[in-house]
């Protein structure tokens, strides 16, 4: 019943194996521009299923170029075959994450007429949270080192095998076998018990964990390499349609500040759009979420880019890329207006989580400790100051969902699927320390004495 269910939450959130295209019917005289995106990944939503939803490039289309386009948007599962589309010059803008960008620019530099460039990010996280480790409920490994001669699920040449890949060699794992699998069928394979783990990108990692079919296993915040996705457009388009890749550009930017104002509306566009439990969309999106989006190519990802590079080639899925010649801010630039240079250097969540807990009576103003709780009976989310203030809202009234972040990486997660520390040596209203993994969990124990571990129950009860 575990892989029915999971295989038809798989064709809910992927609405085809391949893409879909949607759009409207096109004019006769409209130009048409082709976008490939990924409904379900859902940190590109700024240049995917948000923009798409509020018709942002559309309305910069004519106000930029003055012509009528017909859009064409192209629903694919992953960047590859995105990636594929834009070689053969069947599609001109698409969005993907930090590993598949690489491969894109890759084989687009093999040709002068396919070349690609990427011209913005979408969302990131600087820690690398992005991407998680999970396994069974009920299974006994309690960390990485868990998995020695085991079976791990994951999608080959992604930032979530580069993030298991590294975990590994960190802690000094050796023997782990990587199964290669997309990430519905990885979900299956873990539920059967195919395999003893699941290295999965967002959405994944928090839907799994949210139906209770999965626990974390490893947060991708401890490795602290970013992560990020990105918008590429091909290079002969771009010099043949700038209007048009300025036009995306600027609507992406109107995507991202109506997420920055509006976190929760923004998530429950995506929700629908996508089928995802609005409770995980906002997990990822909301204010202070996992995810971060801006538009501008920060300095941190580019080194991260160069920093995977290796990587992707000692698995044989890259063999050579001139970053400098495949990132291009120009275009943006040249939309972004003023506080391009001063915006450059902010890694800050703008979408932060603010206002005044009312139970304990103080300022949010730490992103460290804020947290947030959404009223079963509430259309708008109620901010905490620290975890332990959000425990006593929680306990006083029993919320849809509460999010808190992890005491050592800063992860956000859901607070009823954390592990709960108490340290009597904590100021009162930071007493209760939440964790994603009980890796993370006994770290923070064995440094600090007279800490102990304790149940969701016990923490809300003695908070």
């Amino acid at each position: 019943m575990r892989i029915v269910a999971i295989l038809a939450l798989a064709a809910a959130v992927a609405a085809t194996s391949g893409c879909t295209v949607a759009g409207n019917a096109a004019d006769s005289d409209a130009e048409q521009v082709v976008v490939g995106y990924q409904s379900k990944t859902i940190n590109t939503v700024t240049a995917g299923t948000l923009l798409k939803a509020q018709g942002f490039f559309e309305k910069r289309l004519g106000e930029i170029t003055g012509r009528k386009f017909h859009v064409v948007w192209q629903d694919y599962d992953t960047g590859a075959p995105i990636t594929a589309q834009m070689i053969a010059g069947k599609i001109d803008i698409g969005s993907m994450g930090d590993y598949p960008l690489l491969i894109n620019g890759s084989r687009g530099q093999q040709q002068a007429e396919t070349r690609t460039k990427l011209v913005s990010a979408t969302g990131y996280n600087i820690r690398g949270a992005l991407n998680m480790v999970v396994t069974t409920p009920t299974a006994t490994i309690a960390d990485l080192k868990g998995l020695k001669d085991k079976t791990v699920s994951t999608s080959v040449g992604s930032a979530a095998h580069g993030t298991l890949v590294q975990a590994l060699e960190r802690q000094g794992v050796t023997g782990v076998k990587v199964e290669n699998q997309v990430p519905q069928v990885g979900a299956s394979a873990l539920q059967s018990g195919n395999v003893a783990a699941l290295s999965q990108f967002v959405a994944w990692p928090a839907l799994l964990v949210h139906r209770g079919e999965a626990r974390p296993l490893y947060d991708g915040g401890a490795l602290d390499v970013p992560t990020f996705h990105g918008v590429v457009v091909r290079e002969q388009y771009a010099k043949d349609h700038a209007d048009v890749v300025k036009a995306f550009l600027k609507a992406q930017i109107d995507a991202t500040a109506f997420l920055w104002n509006d976190p929760l509306a923004a998530a429950k566009s995506v929700a629908d759009a996508t089928g995802l439990p609005p409770e995980v969309v906002y997990l990822y999106n909301g204010a202070g979420g996992q995810v971060t989006f801006d538009v501008q190519l920060k300095q941190a990802l580019r080194d991260a880019h160069a920093h995977d590079v290796p990587f992707l080639k000692s698995i044989g899925v890259l063999q050579s890329i001139d970053l400098a010649a495949f990132v291009d801010d120009s275009y943006l630039k040249a939309v972004y207006g003023e506080g391009y240079d001063a915006d450059f250097g902010q890694t800050a969540n703008r979408a932060a989580i603010t206002g005044t807990d009312a139970v304990c009576g103080r300022p949010v103003t730490d992103p460290a400790l804020a947290g947030e709780i959404w009223p079963a009976d509430a259309e708008r989310t109620v901010p905490a100051a620290t975890p332990t203030c959000l425990l006593r809202a929680v306990r006083a009234n029993k919320p849809r969902v509460a999010y808190v972040p992890d005491a050592l990486t800063g992860t956000r997660w859901f607070a009823d699927k954390s592990l709960w520390v108490q340290d009597p040596a904590a100021p009162a209203d930071e007493r209760f320390k939440p964790f994603v993994t009980r890796s993370s969990a006994d770290a923070y124990t064995a440094t600090h004495p007279g800490a102990r571990l304790v149940t969701y129950a016990q923490a809300l009860e003695q908070a």
